[in-house]
């Protein structure tokens, strides 16, 4: 047992841009494309992965960041929860028991979901198995029960698998991925959310009819509409809310129009790799299995983060979240490590929503509202968490929390559901299964409807 935990722990370790052309080559001869056609497949899909975490970490990371940082110097914030960031959350989580065996859990639940016809995505976001893990985790911990923290992780990812499902669709028409699911813990726990905002929306005179989207920002007001434009200017208000000086300003705006423009050119590199394997796995599932529909490919949900409206829903929302955190009443969290997460939690909302930029700032409002009082709420257990693998607590912090995946609506669902002992865990499996079966039969209606085409 200790040697597979081992090997699961070294491949994690890794890191993406060089687990993912292993998967992704092993994945294409599985599925019969050959070795040389499927190794520059993986390859071109790690290259991919790099230039988007080199963009994503030293664009927004080092650009962004320490601008809203330094807006909350100015403002003199003084909240007393601090926000970790993911890496923090997601080293807490992995280093739980649950987070030791997530990873080789999380395979065996896919496996079974593929063969019981409850999913479509085949999941190769394996280094992400860690939201799962850190529910489990916070589970473990207010119940005191490993197992119960070990089920309640199954049923996270049994949800998100289906909604992941659910929005593929969706994000193969907005997003421009063909045959790619976002099974992602912290992006597709807000899919529901904004689905039902969306409704709302829909059935509201005049507020149904605003529509703001790039292309009419685009046709509007022609080249000054372009992103790397809207970029470059939202750096510069980030900039003077914050009191950079002019070079200072200068260098944001720049960065923020170059991310803009770059994250999606490392999106087109990802699908480059991406189609090939895409097609040979439906291809497979049309001569084996008779009775499947369509099969996606389960990826990380940064490949879905440069669409320009999720940027520049971003980019307003992040300093308007220092606001919030300041005017919400009961609110203890200052956001900090993770304001560069922002954009995901949008990636699937700008799909939702048709691009409607109006819309997604409205939606994005109301979960970083909700979102910064779910981290308070679960900042003891997350501390605890912490403490209980050795986690170096930031100097002066008695507690912390983070906004992924502290923040996350469908890990707080499932954890206060455990407030109500082994109940909260028996509602939360049926609610699941139902979600399960309601899908396999939903997959089934489909895949006989494309037969019959």
């Amino acid at each position: 047992m200790n040697f597979i935990l081992d090997f699961f722990g070294f491949i994690q370790g890794l890191g993406v841009s060089v687990v993912m052309p292993i998967v992704i080559t092993i994945l294409g001869m599985v599925l019969g494309s050959g070795f040389g056609k499927s190794l520059r497949a993986g390859l071109t899909v790690g290259v991919g992965f790099i230039g988007l975490n080199l963009v994503i970490n030293n664009l927004l990371g080092t650009s962004l960041a320490p601008a809203v940082q330094q807006m909350v110097a100015n403002f003199g914030l003084n909240l007393n929860v601090i926000d970790v960031g993911w890496p923090a959350s997601a080293a807490i989580a992995m280093g739980s028991t649950v987070g030791m065996i997530i990873i080789p859990l999380g395979l065996v639940v896919n496996i079974v979901m593929l063969l019981t016809n409850t999913t479509q995505t085949v999941d190769v976001d394996i280094w992400d198995y860690w939201h799962f893990a850190f529910t489990g985790a916070l589970v473990a911990i207010l119940t005191d029960n490993l197992g119960l923290g070990i089920i309640a992780a199954v049923i996270n990812m049994i949800i998100i698998m289906v909604l992941g499902d659910y929005t593929a669709p969706m994000v193969e028409e907005s997003l421009g991925l063909p045959g790619v699911s976002l099974p992602h813990g912290f992006t597709t726990a807000y899919a529901p959310i904004a689905m039902l905002f969306n409704k709302i929306f829909d059935m509201i005179p005049v507020i149904r009819d605003i529509d703001i989207n790039m292309d009419n920002v685009q046709k509007r007001f022609g080249v000054f509409g372009e992103p790397i434009l809207i970029g470059t200017a939202l750096g510069f208000i980030i900039g003077g809310l914050a009191g950079y000086n002019i070079s200072q300003l200068l260098v944001l705006g720049v960065s923020l129009g170059g991310v803009l423009v770059l994250i999606p050119k490392m999106a087109a590199l990802l699908m480059e790799g991406l189609i090939p394997i895409s097609d040979a796995a439906s291809e497979f599932v049309q001569k084996k299995f008779k009775n499947r529909g369509k099969i996606y490919i389960g990826l990380d949900s940064a490949v879905g983060v440069g669409h320009p409206v999720t940027l520049a829903i971003s980019f307003v929302l992040v300093p308007m979240m220092i606001f919030l955190a300041v005017i919400i009443p009961g609110n203890q969290v200052l956001p900090f490590a993770d304001l560069a997460v922002v954009p995901w939690m949008f990636v699937l909302i700008t799909p939702i929503v048709r691009g409607n930029g109006f819309r997604g700032i409205i939606i994005g409002i109301i979960v970083l509202a909700v979102g910064l009082l779910i981290a308070t709420n679960l900042a003891p257990l997350i501390t605890t968490a912490a403490l209980n693998v050795n986690f170096a607590m930031p100097e002066g912090a008695s507690m912390i929390s983070s906004i992924c995946d502290g923040a996350n609506p469908l890990t707080w669902i499932l954890v206060r559901l455990h407030d109500f002992g082994m109940m909260g865990t028996v509602i939360a499996a049926a609610g699941a299964l139902a979600l399960a079966f309601w899908n396999r039969i939903r997959i089934k209606k489909e895949a006989a409807e494309m037969h019959a085409e």
